[in-house]
């Protein structure tokens, strides 16, 4: 890949797509394609013909998903039909308008429920996936072996990453689609602000007019002056990587990875794929104590078991991609200082 290659970043907005774009243009890549969602339709397979016909993208990273977090697992359908329709329309044009590269980002979704820790790429399709987030496994399933069976049919360079919890700046810390971390930060940042009682900073981050409304909706949440509430046990064990990490590790692989490294040419070729992260796994009691005390919120922390909790473990063995020589740089604390750094100065 070189520094004018004619990269396309599809869902450059997202956590990874915009770490990825600092991430390439601090490293002399200029040549960069962006997409908004009212530019492109990623849906829409005519749309992404035209597309790849205009602008012949020479290597493509594949970021664009509509993400499964814990108070959207209602969503089923939407993220098998999104998720798959996106995957199919970019790897397929790929293909067809000869693109050299492709990264695609999986998921730790794909593997089993009840596979064992850590878990190595082979674990893939040995045994049924969690219940919540099955539509969404096999979507990404679907995309990880759709780059594989396009590499061993066409002979294209499409290889996909698997990652765990992903947190970073520019995160989505709406409650309704957010992931673990930045959901937890966002609870504590609030409740530090009604701790020292900062109602105009309240409102600001609500985007509301009504204190006693927004203090009603932080209740809901679980959120009070002197304490914060979280669902579950706190006893489930999560392994997170930085954006920054997760963007490094992706321009790693493009530059120095190719699909023949990922296989013994003496057997079948499957689990292909690449596990991405720290290979270090917390209790989300832990990541929450961390967090309460990065944010300085002086209030208790009480976890409610009467809340759904997921069933599944999940800590990536990372040898295959340390063994290409990678591995990450940035530890949890450090992570959400810089997040929390974020939030406070340019998040909404």
């Amino acid at each position: 890949m070189n520094k004018d290659s004619r990269i396309y970043i599809a869902g450059h907005k997202g956590t990874a797509g915009t770490a990825l774009v600092e991430n390439l243009k601090k490293r002399g890549y200029e040549n960069l394609i962006l997409k908004t969602r009212q530019e492109l339709d990623l849906l829409n397979q005519q749309a992404v013909i035209e597309f790849f016909k205009n602008e012949q993208p020479e290597y493509v990273f594949l970021a664009a998903v509509l993400p499964c977090g814990a108070a959207n697992v209602s969503q089923r359908a939407d993220f098998i039909y999104e998720n798959t329709t996106i995957q199919n329309n970019i790897i397929h044009q790929s293909f067809k308008f000869g693109v050299k590269k492709l990264i695609f980002f999986g998921s730790g979704y794909m593997y089993p429920e009840k596979t064992l820790n850590p878990i190595k790429e082979e674990s893939m399709l040995t045994d049924i996936l969690e219940y919540n987030a099955t539509s969404f496994g096999v979507a990404k399933i679907s995309g990880t072996l759709m780059c594989e069976s396009y590499n061993i049919q066409y002979g294209t360079n499409f290889i996909t990453l698997a990652l765990n919890n992903l947190y970073g700046t520019r995160a989505n810390f709406d409650f309704g689609k957010s992931r673990v971390l930045p959901a937890l930060l966002r609870k504590f940042h609030l409740a530090k602000l009604l701790e020292e009682e900062r109602e105009d900073e309240i409102l600001k981050d609500l985007k509301m007019k009504s204190f006693v409304e927004a203090k009603k909706d932080l209740t809901d949440f679980g959120i009070l002056k002197d304490c914060v509430e979280i669902w579950g046990t706190g006893k489930v064990r999560r392994e997170f990587i930085h954006s920054d990490d997760l963007a490094d590790a992706a321009i790693y692989v493009m530059e120095n990875v190719n699909f023949s490294d990922l296989y013994k040419k003496d057997e079948k070729i499957k689990n292909t794929h690449i596990n991405i992260g720290t290979g270090i796994d917390y209790s989300i009691a832990e990541v929450a104590q961390m967090v309460k005390q990065i944010v300085g919120f002086k209030g208790k922390l009480i976890f409610n078991p009467n809340r759904p909790d997921s069933t599944m473990d999940r800590l990536m063995d990372c040898s295959k991609i340390h063994s290409l020589g990678w591995r990450h740089k940035i530890e949890l604390k450090d992570g959400i200082k810089m997040m929390y750094d974020w939030y406070l100065n340019k998040g909404e």
